[in-house]
């Protein structure tokens, strides 16, 4: 079931666009595969005021995939800057939870470093 823009699965709603960002596709064709941590990111970045609410799920979480929550935490964090220009407080709300939940899951910030090491080379 959708809306504008919009997906209802397991009775809530969740942002399409966020969704593909989250998955890397820009089609989404089975959103019944999307799996928990994934849409409760989706959840935390379309809110960010609901991250302070969901560290501790976050932190104990056993992720299913890190790579792809790794990337999605990164995709989100490339579409944030992107569209700074946009609707720039609603762009830094979103990339702070996302940099927040990549530093407290992996200890660092992949953007930051692949920075650092392109510098020092």
């Amino acid at each position: 079931m959708s809306t504008a823009g919009k997906i209802v699965l397991a009775g809530k709603e969740y942002s399409l666009d966020t969704l593909k960002v989250i998955t890397g596709h820009s089609v989404l064709k089975d959103t019944g595969s999307i799996s928990d941590e994934l849409l409760i990111l989706c959840s935390v970045i379309d809110n960010p005021y609901l991250l302070p609410y969901f560290l501790e799920t976050f932190y104990s979480m056993q992720l299913r995939d890190e790579n792809a929550f790794h990337f999605a935490l990164l995709r989100i964090q490339v579409d944030s800057q992107l569209r700074m220009n946009e609707d720039i407080q609603k762009y830094q709300h979103r990339m702070y939870a996302a940099r927040t939940l990549e530093k407290l899951l992996f200890n660092e910030l992949l953007l930051e470093t692949l920075a650092v090491q392109d510098i020092m080379e």
